[in-house]
């Protein structure tokens, strides 16, 4: 495998234990946080394409939008709007700095704590939201619900790699994922629901609903238990002993609870994770937390999932139309997600990485093709039915493949590859990443869907490229590894393994360390790594 290593069976670790009844309600509850981030990914795209919403709150926008499909005048530009798009982003730039707070509170109170808080914040934007007067209320409610999503994407993501075994690590992170996905096609329904409601109030059911997916996280919260390596990091050495029986179904649990309380020793070591972060022996994990989430969201799939309707909109379809275009990609977002579930554990991580990344690109030269043969430049044309359906098609594809890769793996690989000591530090800089160009993209998709037209799927497309020859040379495979000992895969990879020393890495002390592979210079246990 090309720029990639395989670790067979955790590198060499297979801790006893199954998946029991009590870590797969522990996983489902958890994974709800997702709720909140895919339902106002699919409620803010909605709502901003009901007229009565843009009546009320961004009447320039809804004049432009009239003044278009009277005059038949540009489509690419009718809903560029910097206030329209402040509000839709503005949750990201808040859930951008809340996802630094988080990491303390993660680390310091645990995990649980820290996805109640975000449930109960992002309950206090819906109620905001729903009863909004005019934008800086609207705004102001988008900044909570911000708050909320960067506590919940920093927490959970965590919880479910530490609660999950090795084996099955993938599939049950990927809940989260999973749930997010679920998010959106509820938000596109209700959406589609409330877009039919007589006297032009819909929209507030659409962001008051909101609601209901913050208080099934701050409820689920309550009832979580901790998860063994947060209760050892903060020194509850008994509790974590009979937590990991619990959750690993049998008292067998001696070598994992010693990897974990070798993890906890290292980590107490370290009193500055933010400054530690950037030494050279995290360079490995530093790099993949920044690199992948840039690159989902360069996929381009916001673009889709944020302004479905707005863009069907563009397409031709009508309104009752665009919004159901919505609910069949969300559909499709919510059933492909099942493929990564049930796959990845088995092909690995890169294998979707790769396979994902190459139907992505295929499906936005096709559908930016065909938008382009339509529009052209000037932004004006009538399409027919089986045209636009044509296109629809290619964007569903375009979905699954994201769905069943960069959707779930990003979330993901960021969340099982850094050591205890950095690992809360590390996931608020996925977040952060994750929530900044999420930011970006929403900020200025509609401007520049205005200037580049059919050229910007090609110009996501070649990013698409960029990251799946990146993964290709750069991302080792991470299946069936404990999480405890994920070092020993960059230590054993063809181009990180310059980045440590023998004496940087610890897995516990009764194991024996396989170093670096042999083709570096360093003794390997053939059983445990493979090229």
């Amino acid at each position: 495998m090309a720029g990639g290593v395989v670790v067979n069976n955790g590198g060499g670790k297979d801790y006893p234990g199954k998946l029991t009844m009590f870590v797969l309600f522990a996983c489902i509850v958890a994974a709800t946080g997702g709720l909140i981030f895919g339902y106002d990914i699919g409620i803010s795209g909605g709502v901003t394409s009901m007229n009565p919403f843009l009546m009320k709150f961004f009447p320039a926008v809804y004049r432009k939008e009239q003044e278009a499909e009277k005059n038949q005048s540009n489509q690419y530009c009718k809903f560029d709007s910097p206030l329209l798009t402040m509000f839709t982003s503005s949750l990201y730039l808040a859930a951008l700095v809340a996802s630094f707070f988080a990491s303390t509170v993660t680390r310091v109170a645990g995990r649980k704590w820290s996805m109640f808080g975000g449930g109960v914040t992002f309950l206090v934007g819906a109620a905001l939201n729903g009863a909004a007067k005019n934008v800086l209320m609207l705004i102001i409610g988008r900044v909570l619900l911000g708050i909320g999503v960067g506590f919940a994407n920093q927490s959970v993501p965590l919880y479910l790699s530490e609660m999950a075994p090795a084996r099955l690590r993938g599939m049950l992170n990927i809940g989260f994922q999973l749930m997010v996905t679920i998010g959106i096609l509820c938000a596109n329904l209700i959406n589609y629901g409330t877009a039919k409601i007589k006297g032009g109030w819909g929209w507030r059911v659409s962001l008051a609903l909101a609601a209901v997916p913050a208080a099934i996280v701050a409820v689920g919260a309550l009832f979580l238990p901790d998860t063994p390596n947060s209760l050892i990091d903060r020194g509850h050495t008994d509790a974590a002993k009979r937590m990991l029986r619990r959750v690993r179904g049998t008292d067998n649990i001696e070598e994992e609870y010693s990897d974990l309380v070798v993890a906890s020793e290292e980590s107490k070591l370290m009193t500055h994770p933010w400054r530690n972060i950037l030494q050279r022996r995290y360079r490995p994990q530093l790099t993949m937390a920044i690199a992948i989430p840039f690159f989902q969201q360069l996929t381009g799939i916001n673009v889709i999932m944020f302004y479905a309707p707005v863009l069907f909109k563009t397409l031709g379809f009508a309104d009752d139309a665009s919004l159901m275009s919505a609910v069949i990609t969300g559909l499709v977002n919510v059933f492909a997600t099942f493929v990564s579930i049930f796959t990845v554990d088995r092909l690995g991580r890169r294998k979707l990485f790769l396979q994902g990344g190459i139907q992505m690109l295929a499906c936005q030269i096709v559908v930016g093709s065909l938008i382009g043969a339509k529009f052209g430049f000037s932004g004006v044309a009538d399409i027919p039915k089986a045209y636009a359906a044509f296109v629809v098609l290619f964007i569903c594809a375009y979905v699954a493949g994201f769905a069943w890769s960069w959707g779930p793996l990003g979330w993901l690989v960021p969340s099982e590859i850094f050591p205890l000591e950095i690992r809360s530090a590390g996931q608020s800089i996925t977040v952060s990443v994750n929530m900044l160009f999420t930011f970006i993209i929403a900020q200025a998709f509609l401007p520049m869907l205005c200037h580049f037209k059919f050229i910007l799927f090609f110009f996501f497309g070649a990013w698409v490229v960029i990251m799946t020859l990146f993964v290709s040379f750069f991302l080792p495979e991470t299946k069936n590894v404990p999480i405890e000992e994920m070092v020993l895969v960059w230590k054993s990879h063809w181009y990180w393994c310059r980045f440590f020393r023998n004496e940087d890495v610890h897995v516990g002390a009764d194991v024996e360390m396989p170093a670096a592979a042999a083709a570096n210079g360093s003794k390997v246990d053939p059983a445990k790594l493979a090229y």
